[in-house]
């Protein structure tokens, strides 16, 4: 069991979060684009500044050559510019993503880079089970950052990232259709287990948090990221903040009633997305359609790639289901860029016109100019996702997590 825990950023204001988030997701950045940016004077940035320069999370040191190389802004004439950027092992995380089958966690340092990962398979749905199997999966994380020859520093906090609707303020999953579960309490008794703040939190929902902080988001000022696996989901960034909704509920686009109300979703509902356009439900078409009953995706994929027009069908029909939705929610929200991820994505290309075609026809007038990127994901960007929250919890003093 880790002997480092928590470790207290000296944040006093509203301007010393802003600073710091700057830095964090910008770095290496110079006081004045900082003062810039935010509208506060280069004295609040300094001010806000010193404190986490002393503690060792923060660092003004020379911009590195491969910064320079990239084109980083030369600010100051005359003298040279010495850019703050996040001291990236000056602290650690936990992240862990549950699937049906898997477990699967990282560690990462203040950067959400990823130090160290394990798998672990698991032997029931039983909530009980599950999070006994996270405390161990979790310990085992907890082990390789005592290790003395690594470098991370003092763990602040336990990220997990569950599928469905989650309570993350009372850390409990409200419902998990692939989970099985309905109101159970995960970060009460895996907290207790570890002693060790936990933020339980909806797994797209955390890898938008990711975006925002360490990938597209940065630079966008709206984006939606969409995953098709197993489920659709789709998380939401709009006006500077990434949407959880009134109820802890939004972007729910895998459950918008736009497929044929013959078929019944894992939700229980009819007609929803998912039961169209997720994997499980394209290799169940495929399966029924050509009589091949031992067909798995992989071999789905082939069928469809060598012409079967069976396996085409059930791509074309997830490809113009998505379309439909996806437009759907641009015209609602109105994203500069939608990243559409997913663990096969990549494979999916079966379906990408067709999926473009339908946005095309459906999307209103300039919401059409909406970007759509497809990008593979991994089990791994998920758990990171989910040690994203906490940096973000960390940073800006939320629950469980406050100062």
């Amino acid at each position: 069991m880790s002997k480092r825990l928590n470790r207290p950023l000296p944040l006093g204001t509203p301007a010393g979060v802003e600073v710091l988030t700057k830095i964090l997701t910008q770095g290496p950045i110079p006081r004045v684009q900082i003062a810039r940016r935010t509208g506060l004077s280069q004295a609040a940035v300094t001010k806000a500044v010193a404190p986490l320069i002393e503690a060792g999370f923060v660092t003004d040191q020379q911009a590195l050559a491969e910064d320079a190389a990239e084109g980083r802004p030369e600010l100051g004439i005359g003298r040279p510019v010495s850019p703050l950027t996040v001291v990236a092992d000056s602290v650690s995380v936990i992240g862990l993503k549950v699937t049906p089958t898997d477990l699967i966690g990282v560690t990462t340092d203040f950067k959400a880079g990823i130090l160290a990962v394990r798998h672990q398979q698991l032997t029931d749905l039983s909530a009980a089970t599950v999070i006994e199997q996270l405390a161990s999966l979790a310990t085992e994380l907890m082990d390789t950052l005592d290790d003395e020859a690594d470098p991370s520093g003092p763990l602040i906090g336990i990220g997990v990232a569950v599928s469905g609707d989650v309570d993350t303020l009372h850390g409990v999953v409200r419902d998990s259709p692939f989970m099985g579960w309905r109101d159970v309490p995960v970060a009460t008794p895996l907290g207790e287990k570890l002693r060790v703040p936990v933020v339980v939190s909806n797994d797209v929902r955390a890898l938008t948090v990711t975006e925002h902080w360490f990938g597209v988001g940065v630079d966008a000022d709206s984006f939606a990221v969409v995953t098709i696996g197993s489920g659709v989901g789709c998380g939401l960034y709009v006006n500077g903040e990434v949407v959880s909704g009134a109820h802890g509920v939004s972007g729910e686009l895998g459950h918008l009633p736009l497929a044929p109300g013959d078929l019944v979703c894992t939700c229980g509902r009819r007609g929803c997305v998912e039961t169209v356009a997720s994997s499980d439900a394209i290799l169940a078409r495929v399966r029924e359609t050509t009589g091949q009953p031992e067909l798995d995706l992989s071999g789905a994929i082939e069928l469809a790639r060598a012409g079967d027009a069976h396996a085409r069908e059930a791509f074309d029909r997830a490809g113009e289901v998505i379309g439909s939705a996806l437009a759907a929610m641009v015209n609602l929200v109105g994203p500069e860029l939608v990243v559409i991820a997913g663990e096969g994505v990549a494979d999916y290309d079966l379906y990408d016109q067709r999926m473009r075609q339908a946005f095309a026809k459906h999307a209103f007038g300039a919401a059409g100019d909406c970007t759509l990127m497809l990008r593979s994901h991994t089990f791994d960007d998920w758990a990171r996702g989910a040690a994203a929250t906490v940096i973000r919890s960390y940073v800006r003093g939320e629950p469980p997590l406050q100062r």
